[in-house]
């Protein structure tokens, strides 16, 4: 008698969260409308969504999208992005750090997440620039959030021997509080590295990219906040916030 073969089982190539997914679509969706409009009306609209510190030292009513962009560009800056090199940069870290988080945030405290880290890195980048017209355009500030909170994740199922845990159920294992997590040397020599690039990186942008200067303040708020308020915003972690 023949023996029952079970069905194999398929596993996703991609196993990217949907709200993951969703955020990449805006990206793309905001890059190809600047590419289709006419070159006076995409600079107009990358200026009226960008975060311009200039807008709040009494230059709102003569920079594109007026009062209302003071208000929206603390969000709608990390929609666009300069170039396909930018765009690509963000999407790449995004995946690497957004879906580990949205898997254990969930949707909404994947989003919630990544608005708080991002608003905080352009606050960051308002008191370095405060009434100067350089406008800050790209998530770098919320990815930096979400790298810093992944690296808490990491290292805490790194701590505990449950790296495996955390790639089979990423809620399953709980993240250890800022004071002891400030006392592995390990996280504390990443973390300094990171500074140190970013920064080599915001000083030296033109040159070591090419491109324009690189806002390694925005990337900094982003990075602190995502480091501090990851253990706020996780679901296993409500009942005992990190003092």
């Amino acid at each position: 008698m023949d023996e029952e073969q079970s069905e194999p089982e398929y596993q996703p190539i991609f196993n990217v969260p949907t709200s993951v997914l969703v955020v990449l679509g805006i990206f793309v969706g905001v890059h190809i409308v600047r590419q289709l409009l006419p070159a006076e009306e995409s600079v107009w609209l990358t200026l009226a969504l960008a975060f311009i510190p200039a807008r709040y030292s009494g230059y709102e009513p003569d920079l594109p999208g007026g009062e209302l962009a003071g208000l929206t560009s603390f969000v709608t800056h990390m929609a666009v992005h300069g170039d396909i090199t930018h765009l690509l940069v963000n999407s790449a870290w995004l995946l690497a750090f957004g879906s580990l988080m949205a898997r254990r945030f969930g949707a909404v405290g994947f989003i919630n997440f990544s608005l708080v880290t991002g608003i905080v890195g352009a606050l960051f980048y308002l008191a370095a620039k405060f009434g100067e017209p350089v406008p800050v355009i790209g998530a770098s500030g919320a990815v930096s959030g979400l790298m810093a909170g992944a690296l808490r994740v990491i290292f805490a199922a790194a701590n505990s021997g449950r790296i495996s845990d955390l790639r089979d159920d990423p809620q399953s294992v709980p993240v250890t509080g800022i004071v002891e997590t400030l006392r592995d040397p390990r996280i504390l020599a990443v973390v300094g590295i990171w500074i140190v690039v970013n920064y080599i990186f915001g000083i030296g942008g033109s040159e070591l990219t090419g491109g324009g200067e690189i806002a390694w303040q925005a990337h900094l708020g982003g990075f602190i906040s995502g480091f501090l308020l990851v253990g706020y915003f996780d679901p296993n972690n409500r009942d005992r916030l990190d003092r």
